[in-house]
């Protein structure tokens, strides 16, 4: 059933508007979730996990969260054994080739403060400074009218921050800026008069920022609650 309904969203993403980005979970008000889970449930892993096939994704999550024995994965997705090897094992190549090594929690939580602070000025010396060499924007709007998200990813230091400084005059014009807690990492929520607007996350390295994700779909961020 898991595998029919992945397949089912995969046709949907087809043909969404502009990139896709997994649904955000508020970590904030559970602390111990974000701990003990954080690296299954950060968006970097997530997003990482999308470029699986249906059935790629459910024998490495069966394999690797749950452990199972590959007969007994392979009488769950309909395959031998031996197919259910192969199956983790090239699942497990792609996400592996694809992780970042993960920074510290209090490390993570002053990027995102000092992204912030030059994203408002637009400063794009600052910017760059921040990002590594192959940084990547994503900005998930799914379409919606009024959300103004790009349309496709924009790649690169010098691209990216040049991106951020076009819209640094209005984008954080009267935004009440909050910092909280997404799939167990720091992020801010941006509202205007009780209405998040964006929420933000960044995954980093060692060698800087290499993604940032802007939510604006409306349908995704709608549910989390805002500051006064």
């Amino acid at each position: 059933m898991a595998i029919n309904l992945s397949q089912s969203a995969r046709k949907r993403r087809e043909t969404y508007v502009g990139p896709w980005l997994p649904e955000p979970i508020d970590t904030s008000a559970d602390p111990a979730l974000g701990a003990e889970r954080s690296e299954a449930l950060s968006l970097g892993i997530l997003v990482l996990l999308e470029k699986l096939t249906p059935t790629q994704r459910a024998a490495y999550v069966l394999r690797e969260a749950f452990d199972y024995p590959y007969d007994q994965i392979g009488a769950i997705i309909g395959q031998t054994p031996e197919s259910s090897r192969q199956l983790v094992s090239r699942a497990r190549r792609l996400v592996n080739n694809g992780k970042r090594n993960r920074i510290g929690a209090d490390r993570h939580r002053q990027l995102v403060d000092t992204f912030v602070a030059a994203a408002k000025t637009g400063d794009i010396d600052e910017l760059e400074a921040l990002f590594a060499q192959d940084v990547v924007s994503y900005s998930d709007g799914g379409g919606k009218p009024g959300t103004k998200a790009a349309r496709n990813p924009v790649a690169g230091r010098e691209r990216v921050a040049r991106f951020i400084a076009s819209f640094a005059g209005h984008f954080w014009t009267d935004a009440l800026i909050e910092p909280i807690e997404i799939n167990g990492d720091a992020a801010i929520r941006l509202s205007r008069e009780g209405r998040t607007y964006t929420i933000v996350t960044i995954t980093a390295g060692p060698d800087g920022i290499d993604q940032i994700l802007w939510m604006m779909n409306p349908d995704k961020i709608t549910s989390f609650s805002t500051g006064g």
